[in-house]
């Protein structure tokens, strides 16, 4: 089997990375025996107890340097050479998995193929979890050649984690294949390709599919619940919600937490504009966490209720649980929708400096828009200017509605140029200008920018409604 990622290929280069081949400073019973030796010691240990030792450790590693240090005396005392059983590298691998170093983890799986050592069942369904954090569809398929000349490619772990793979990398071609070729179709199956097209926006495929494990005599569990849920909020449909809501009762079980689906039907009830039956699920909730409280928040500022979002975010905080990033995307959008400049402001200062979030590109879009829809243009255009990225077409356009709004020719002029650098086929900012131009009674410049477009064949795409 030839894989041909460079991850792989700089492995096979150098048979040890540089940063596994590094001091250890282990305790006293790791590091000064070498138990392989005889077949116990001075000390009492056996070495199967020592491997034991080991591997217990690469359970309990709680940081990467500590999980490098323990496999780097592994490699020294020759571990994997003398314990020939997947399980030994199984565990290295899912610890790296663990600790979120999805590179490393591909690294021991082909140093473990290079040691003539074959995956088992257990193997493949950790690896895969590496690979959904790198969601390179390469690696993806050169795995999967991997399992199929192991003959694990039919193993009900390995088919839904392949399935949620090639979904996530948008292969649903490959998805919908293996799906369809499986042997016995189990839930894990059906819940990777709903769940693959949920996240992929493909929201009516996904109620679709659905339908068909209804019809399969399946019962939906609660991961079913949660991507079926998603797809009914992105659709708005609130008939198929009230349908949906009871399936998730019928999912429910007293072995596992329902927090997950309570969310999930607080943000499709948020969605479909259902906030008074949001409310309720989650005013009956007996546990919330963080994603409970930003659907309400997100919720209520999508529709408007600035006072609501506002309020929801102060009972929050008294909580004491804390907001993320997307809970403050939620509550600057609600100081959006009701104009609020300096809440806006203290809310942006409050993420940076209270709780120590970055803002990423949305929040500084809504601080732009905010700016921009109160008439404060140079506050916006400095925001925007300020940011650590490069500002997109719906920053630029943001502020390029204020300029609209307030009539403001200059830095209209100013903010079109930006535009027409990022989409210069993109007729939108030439009708701007021109009714930018038209509310000052620039006729002059109205005509010049109607001549241009006509020049190059622009054209305002007329208004119509579409009867249903």
């Amino acid at each position: 089997m030839t894989l041909t990622h460079p991850l792989v290929i700089n492995l096979w280069r150098h048979q040890i990375p540089k940063y596994f081949t590094i001091s250890c400073h282990l305790n006293h019973s790791l590091t000064t025996l070498d138990p392989f030796r005889n077949a116990s010691n001075g000390y009492g240990y056996t070495s199967q107890d020592w491997v034991k030792a080991i591997s217990t450790h690469i359970t309990n590693c709680t940081n990467i340097q500590q999980l490098n240090e323990i496999y780097a005396h592994v490699i020294r005392v020759h571990m994997l050479e003398r314990q020939r059983a997947p399980f030994y590298w199984n565990t290295i691998i899912r610890a790296y998995t663990r600790l979120s170093s999805p590179s490393k983890a591909l690294y021991v799986s082909i140093a473990m193929s290079r040691a003539g050592v074959h995956p088992d069942t257990y193997t493949l369904p950790v690896i895969l979890q590496s690979v959904s954090q790198k969601n390179e569809i390469s690696i993806v398929r050169q795995f999967h050649s991997v399992a199929t000349k192991h003959g694990l490619n039919t193993n009900k772990f390995c088919e839904s984690g392949f399935i949620s793979l090639y979904s996530k990398a948008g292969d649903f071609n490959n998805a919908r294949k293996l799906f369809d070729e499986s042997p016995e179709r189990n839930l894990g199956s059906w819940n990777a390709v709903i769940g693959g097209l949920s996240q992929s926006g493909r929201a009516r495929e996904t109620v679709d599919m659905f339908l068909e494990l209804k019809r399969s005599g399946l019962a939906p569990d609660d991961v079913t619940m949660v991507s079926i849920t998603s797809a009914c909020g992105s659709l708005g449909d609130f008939n198929l919600a009230l349908q949906l809501h009871k399936c998730v009762l019928q999912a429910k079980t007293f072995e596992k937490s329902d927090l997950l689906m309570l969310n999930s039907l607080i943000d499709m009830y948020g969605k479909c504009g259902r906030m008074d039956l949001a409310h309720i699920i989650f005013s009956r909730m007996q546990e919330r966490n963080v994603c409970s409280w930003t659907s309400m928040i997100v919720g209520y500022a999508t529709h408007g209720h600035v006072n609501e979002a506002l309020e929801c975010f102060r009972a929050m905080r008294e909580t004491r649980v804390r907001p993320n990033g997307v809970t403050f995307v939620g509550i600057l959008s609600a100081c959006v929708h009701g104009g609020v400049v300096e809440e806006g402001r203290y809310y942006f200062n409050m993420m940076k400096d209270e709780y120590g979030i970055k803002p990423m590109l949305e929040h500084y879009g809504c601080m732009v828009d905010l700016f921009s829809r109160c008439g404060l243009l140079d506050e916006a255009r400095e925001m925007v200017e300020a940011m650590p990225m490069e500002g997109n077409v719906v920053i630029w356009g943001s502020l390029m509605g204020g300029c609209e709004k307030y009539g403001n020719v200059k830095m209209g002029e100013f903010v079109g140029k930006k535009l027409m650098e990022l989409e210069p086929w993109n007729d939108g900012v030439y009708v701007v200008m021109s009714n930018i131009y038209a509310s000052n009674g620039l006729w002059e410049d109205v005509g010049k920018m109607r001549k241009f477009m006509k020049e190059r064949r622009l054209a305002k795409v007329p208004g119509y409604s579409l009867g249903v």
